[in-house]
């Protein structure tokens, strides 16, 4: 499994190919990364990256302590992260990583959190059919039938029913990247990625 970069989300657009076909885009911001430690099957148990980005306004000591080892500038990240990869080797602490991981046509995963939709009904959240309107009937919307009354006696665990939608982790595969421009840490890919605009992401390329 290869590397992987934190952004955010900027938003979506479109841009024209080639052939003059147009494409929907989302658009990745996605600043220098620092390899923050590295993670060893033999001290850890498994191998992984550990990348830190951005600048953290404040800092406990306990934090600092952990990025004392990485250059001056690079001891406040604000986020950190894991990417898991088969082989730390070729990687060193300080290392610093950007958008030139990925060239077009590279397919990538993109894991984000979705937006939270509040408390939704069966209808939007399960995609249900709703009953009908006329002759009287009372069950326009409702969720229907949750489990027999006598066997088992219980409503089943998962059972499909109202509650909070949305605001969950959500990994989109094999996205294409139409364009990567090193110039402002931008990543074009092709579709729509999890969350709102600003919202932290990750992009891996996929296995």
């Amino acid at each position: 499994m290869p590397a992987g970069l934190i952004g955010r989300k900027l938003g979506m657009t479109r841009v024209f190919a080639e052939d003059g076909s147009v494409l929907p885009v989302s658009v990745i911001q996605a600043t220098p990364n620092s390899v923050t430690r590295l993670r060893t099957p033999e001290q850890d148990g498994y191998a992984a990256l550990q990348v830190g980005a951005g600048t953290a306004k404040r800092q406990t000591k306990p934090v600092a302590g952990q990025f004392a080892a990485l250059e001056a500038d690079q001891r406040r990240p604000s986020v950190v992260r894991e990417f898991r990869v088969d082989s730390v080797d070729g990687f060193q602490v300080g290392q610093v990583l950007d958008v030139s991981l990925f060239a077009p046509g590279d397919l990538v995963d993109v894991t984000g959190v979705s937006r939270g939709k509040g408390f939704a009904g069966t209808i939007k959240r399960h995609h249900f059919k709703r009953g009908p309107t006329t002759h009287g009937s009372t069950n326009t919307r409702q969720p229907g039938s949750i489990g027999a009354g006598t066997t088992p006696g219980r409503v089943w665990l998962n059972t499909r029913m109202s509650g909070h939608m949305g605001d969950e982790r959500v990994t989109v595969k094999k996205l294409v990247v139409v364009r990567v421009d090193t110039q402002r840490h931008l990543l074009l890919v092709k579709g729509a990625v999890p969350g709102a605009r600003n919202g932290l992401l990750l992009v891996q390329k996929a296995t």
